[in-house]
């Protein structure tokens, strides 16, 4: 769906909840199963929280992770946020906003929450954009990476705790301009992220005095077989290579790189998401030597990281993806704002998350940017083999 579309759906939707909200008369309606009215916002009572994740479709591993770490955070603070009990209402999201704007509408109109927090694909966020800043609800972005969600679209109601797309590989861009002396060769999935994904890396790496051999786009959840791309590459004479894949995609690819016989000679670079969680597992050793730039690693030396590692192994019987930090960080966050808020209504929140001040993740501390972003550290990851088992080891961090 085009951003037109998604935007006139987001209105037509937002119009017919707005209207559900005054015909319900929900500011002060009686939640039927605790017999207290909703948005009481006094300290000690319960407080409802929408979590609206992907549980079904191609991206509910990450919608399965970000609710994994998101309920690590109440296991570990006892069910509570801001020392108020919470009632958590999940919902799934889908694969798009045909399911995921329609299933927040339902949280806010319907289960009544006072926040809404998850959000994976970018879709989803922008056509959620004007219902959220029409009925004044928080909305906290867990993932959905779209540059225009903290920017050219951004509402007060919209805090993204994730990252934004052409952030992630801004970051690479002058690291990767000094490393490589000669030509880069730019390719990435056809679809919004993989332009702002590379227009991100483009920026800094020419800036830095990089030089582009080739830029390509693939038919996006559509090309698995990479070969004609890489021999493409090989003629192109590029020294490198910076890709945006993920999920499947980032596997085939990686895999090709290897099998084709380029990785070794034309240095590899991404985003974190060519070589993250399931990516990385089922790579394996092809994906050895590849470099990326991401807001998390497991490998992260610090007490934070050491002691989330740990807890998210033991609930989750699997090691955490920056996905499951990215939702543990949106947890945190809402027990700030609820500690701090007067009340539960969007614009008490929305006070209190303007003054959440620093979180200390196992990402790496990190705070709300002017535009409502995640000001954070960027890490230089190359994967390598411990044990053999391939990880995302932390080679320096990224200005």
């Amino acid at each position: 769906m085009g951003a037109v579309s998604v935007f006139s759906l987001s209105r037509t939707i937002a119009g017919l909840a707005l209207a559900a909200l005054a015909l319900t008369g929900c500011g002060s309606s009686l939640d039927e199963s605790s017999g207290s009215k909703a948005g009481g916002g006094q300290s000690g009572d319960a407080v409802k929280i929408g979590l609206l994740v992907p549980l079904s479709g191609v991206y509910a591993p990450i919608g399965e992770d970000l609710r994994a770490g998101f309920q690590l955070y109440l296991d570990q603070h006892n069910g509570k946020l801001g020392q108020r009990k919470v009632d958590l209402v999940t919902a799934d999201e889908g694969e798009g906003p045909q399911t995921g704007v329609p299933a927040a509408q339902k949280l806010v109109t319907q289960d009544q929450v006072s926040a809404v927090a998850g959000v994976v694909n970018s879709a989803t966020a922008l056509g959620l954009r004007d219902f959220f800043d029409e009925s004044k609800k928080p909305l906290l972005i867990a993932n959905a990476g779209a540059d225009d969600i903290t920017g050219a679209r951004k509402s007060q109601y919209v805090w993204r705790t994730s990252f934004s797309n052409g952030d992630v590989s801004a970051a690479l861009g002058p690291a990767v301009a000094e490393e490589v002396k000669g030509k880069v060769y730019l390719i990435a999935a056809d679809y919004a992220a993989g332009k702002e994904m590379v227009a991100g890396f483009r920026k800094t790496f020419e800036a830095a005095g990089g030089k582009v051999a080739g830029e390509k786009y693939t038919p996006f959840g559509k090309t698995q077989d990479f070969q004609p791309y890489l021999s493409a590459i090989r003629k192109s004479g590029a020294d490198a290579v910076f890709a945006f894949y993920a999920g499947a995609e980032a596997v085939n690819f990686v895999k090709q790189y290897k099998q084709f016989g380029l990785a070794g000679k034309t240095s590899l670079y991404g985003t974190g998401f060519l070589t993250e969680g399931g990516a990385l597992a089922a790579q394996g050793t092809a994906a050895v030597g590849v470099k990326t730039s991401l807001h998390y690693s497991t490998e992260l030396d610090s007490a934070a990281n050491k002691k989330f590692l740990g807890a998210y192994q033991k609930a989750a019987k699997k090691p955490p993806t920056v996905y499951a930090v990215q939702g543990y960080d949106t947890a945190a966050v809402l027990d700030k704002a609820l500690a701090e808020a007067s009340g539960d209504s969007g614009d008490a929140l929305v006070k209190a998350l303007a003054k959440v001040g620093s979180i200390d993740s196992p990402r790496g501390a990190w705070k709300f940017d002017a535009d409502q972003n995640a000001e954070q550290q960027f890490y230089l990851r190359e994967v390598k083999s411990s044990g053999g088992t391939a990880v995302n080891a932390v080679v320096g961090e990224l200005d």
